[in-house]
């Protein structure tokens, strides 16, 4: 007996390696001190960049929308969706993204399919100007299914401690602006997925006239990163909070970043409800409250600020072209 014959490549492992390095390298910034290949990624902070620097480190996954690549063979946005949800963890706090680390883990590797999927990784780590500094690919037969992979992200972003955005100068009267998001982002996809596929019986590739669309595009739309959006506001102390509307929605992302004693309402009138969540909602008979922790409602990050500075921070937002409005304000 060999290592393939129990169902590990060695050869297709290394093949991946080369692959990736490829990718990877391109993603590079000067503070990178590695290649890829080394039992650690090096990297040296500049310690100019940023006033008593502050390290900010996330971790986090894509969920079961991974079924619905699998189901789709659709890899490449996985790997965007992975980058862009880690960058928006660490950007609620203020800071921006240095490097970026990834799992992949599958029963069977496919150098094809884990090309794809780095290849996602590493455009968004390069439109988010942080560094695929290194990463994990494990092949575990019989730990998962033929064609099936889990992939988790690792970020490390920068903030100056001045800078540092915790809410804690949040007060009853702020004002909540939200941004939309693209669809789904990565939450909620054991509903949508019991809904469309168990529920509706459709295929990937059923075209669902309400959206105008196949099934598959409008679940895997990719999870957008605000980084571009929000980049240019950071500096200048106007925003108190940010909250990224990932699992447990509005409802329960809100409260994390609002001091003790205080909520928050949000002004149903004040935006329209993407045609996706409403189409989810009929087809399974969701209840209100239950779309509004499962999904984001096409709110995708909620900012918080002085009343006297809402309208400012709306400018600048619609000037570069992003539509936010006030959600509502804190009570």
């Amino acid at each position: 007996m060999d290592y393939k014959t129990s169902g590990v490549d060695i050869d297709a492992g290394n093949e991946t390696v080369r692959r990736i390095k490829r990718l990877a390298k391109a993603t590079f910034t000067p503070g990178v001190l590695s290649e890829i290949g080394s039992f650690g990624g090096l990297f040296k902070l500049d310690r100019d960049a940023a006033r008593e620097p502050v390290l900010v480190a996330s971790a986090d996954g894509v969920g079961t929308k991974l079924k619905v690549a699998f189901m789709a063979y659709r890899h490449r946005t996985i790997g965007a969706d992975l980058v862009n949800h880690c960058v928006n963890d660490i950007l609620v706090q203020g800071a921006t993204p240095l490097f970026f680390l990834d799992y992949l883990a599958t029963g069977r590797l496919s150098p094809d399919v884990a090309e794809q999927i780095v290849e996602g990784i590493a455009k968004a780590c390069t439109d988010n100007g942080c560094a695929l500094l290194g990463g994990e690919t494990a092949e575990m037969p019989g730990f998962y299914n033929d064609g099936e992979y889990d992939v988790a992200g690792f970020i490390v972003g920068v903030v100056s401690r001045v800078k540092i955005i915790d809410g804690r100068d949040i007060i009853r009267g702020d004002q909540l602006i939200a941004l939309p998001s693209s669809g789904l982002h990565t939450n909620g996809y054991s509903l949508a997925r019991k809904i469309v596929f168990d529920e509706l019986r459709l295929k990937p590739e059923s075209l669902v006239p309400e959206l105008g669309e196949t099934a598959a595009a409008a679940l895997l739309r990719t999870h957008r990163s605000y980084l571009p959006a929000i980049a240019p506001l950071l500096s200048g102390g106007r925003i108190k909070g940010m909250a990224h509307i990932t699992g447990g929605g509005v409802t329960e992302n809100v409260p994390r970043v609002l001091p003790a004693g205080l909520s928050f309402n949000v002004d149903r009138q004040s935006w329209t409800v993407p045609p996706l969540f409403g189409w989810l909602q009929r087809a399974g008979g969701v209840p209100d409250a239950e779309m509004f922790r499962a999904f984001n409602m096409g709110v995708g990050l909620v900012v918080v600020t002085a009343a006297a500075n809402a309208e400012g921070i709306l400018t600048s937002l619609r000037n570069a072209g992003e539509p936010a409005w006030i959600l509502g304000e804190v009570t």
